[in-house]
């Protein structure tokens, strides 16, 4: 199963561990915000919808960041933006557990948003570029599992610092603990190299870069790639920021227990990001995405309104993680098989990140919506509509598994 990762080259190795760290700790500073709702609600006294709101705004301004990461790493290289933005999220994850206020935590959630968004986008155009064409569906999606890695200890930290401390530092402590992955960068400075293909291509010039990809010839592809993020981005925000309160206020689980049921969710995501890396090479990127659209659907409908049990929970949270994630493995492999080098940083960036910037309203209506209907049915109807807006948009994209990049170059996106 893994004997082709014996034939990668140590700079394909070396470039894989890089970005695998960076989407592990991405997503743990991103995550923790997820485990801290339930204490801002009781200890601040803000509304289910301002809580969608500080989920919100960090996903709303990564769409720029990545935009503009994107056009930067053309510009300047994949490599030092790399490096700039996960420093940048890193810090202004520290900072949030200085917050004192709403408004405070807003502002600090937003500059980390610029960040985490510019780190997708640079990260995913290196991978896709320096893995080989045979080798980069499954390369890029098991890099993809640092999300649940990540995810998956922000859990861990929550279970442990919310048992040992009180619930007024235990928040806090997970947000100084998001300062961890600005260390990433002195590996990266050391060992990681920019991909081949971006020497032989002349650095874009000019401001007016960050919109080559929302002209033509690329931006039919643009808008139908935006279109499918948006959609599988906000499915998954819907409920996995809502989650933890999720389990707490509806299920009445204790806080313990909302980590450790989520830890077997986030178990099933690793699973389910390894399956759609393999999925992607063997089936075919759009096939892999039409089959998870179609099993979230079926088991986030499951999992909210069947009559289960907290024990049947488990097996049937595994399963939803499993299948709600293996959209995302294909994801990078397919962007970067779209565009041509010139104007695959800001193709990249901007579909990804403004798509997941768009999904980024779900959090927040959920929020709302919740306030009227209650959480279960409101989490329901934005993922279920997130998930069919992804399929429309696949009906209308291309397959790319087996593309040659140095084909690209020769022909439009």
């Amino acid at each position: 199963m893994f004997a082709w990762f014996s034939d990668l080259t140590p700079r394909e190795k070396r470039t894989m561990t890089a970005c695998f760290g960076g989407w592990s700790l991405d997503a743990l500073d991103v995550q923790i915000f997820s485990f801290v709702i339930p204490s801002l609600l009781a200890l601040w006294h803000i509304s289910t919808g301002e809580a969608g709101i500080l989920g919100t705004i960090t996903l709303l301004v990564s769409a720029f960041g990545g935009w503009l990461a994107g056009a930067l790493a053309d510009r300047y290289g994949r490599v030092r933006v790399l490096q700039i933005t996960i420093v940048w999220y890193a810090v202004f994850t520290f900072l949030c557990g200085f917050a004192q206020d709403f408004t405070q935590l807003f502002i600090f959630r937003a500059l980390q948003g610029l960040g985490f968004g510019g780190e997708w986008a640079a990260g995913a155009v290196l991978m896709g570029e320096v893995i080989r064409d045979r080798y980069r569906g499954r390369a890029v999606g098991l890099v993809q599992t640092g999300w649940s890695v990540g995810w998956g200890a922000a859990a861990l930290l929550y279970t442990f610092l919310i048992a040992v401390l009180p619930v007024e530092y235990a928040w806090r402590a997970l947000f100084w603990i998001g300062l961890a992955p600005a260390a990433l960068v002195f590996f990266i400075r050391r060992y990681v190299e920019e991909p081949e293909i971006r020497r032989d291509v002349a650095a874009p010039a000019g401001p007016l870069h960050i919109f080559s990809a929302l002209k033509p010839p690329y931006l039919s592809v643009t808008w139908r790639v935006a279109m499918m993020v948006t959609g599988a981005q906000g499915g998954g925000y819907a409920l996995g920021v809502w989650l933890p309160t999720y389990l707490k206020t509806v299920r009445g689980l204790s806080a313990v227990g909302t980590g450790g049921y989520t830890l077997v969710l986030i178990l099933g995501a690793f699973f389910g990001f390894v399956t759609g890396a393999y999925l992607s090479d063997g089936i075919g990127r759009k096939r892999t995405f039409l089959l998870s659209a179609v099993a979230s659907i079926v088991l986030t409908l499951v999992y909210l309104f069947a009559p289960l049990s907290n024990d049947w929970f488990l097996p049937v949270g595994f399963v939803l993680g499993f299948v709600s994630l293996i959209m995302f493995s294909p994801m990078g492999p397919f962007m970067t098989e779209l565009y041509p080098t010139a104007v695959r940083g800001v193709g990249q960036g901007f579909c990804y990140n403004v798509g997941r910037g768009i999904g980024a309203l779900f959090p927040a209506l959920v929020g709302f919506l919740a306030a009227k209907v209650g959480l279960t049915t409101a989490i329901a109807t934005f993922s279920l509509s997130a998930y069919g807006v992804m399929i429309v948009a696949l009906l209308l994209l291309p397959e790319t598994r087996g593309r040659s990049l140095t084909s690209l170059e020769q022909t439009t996106a």
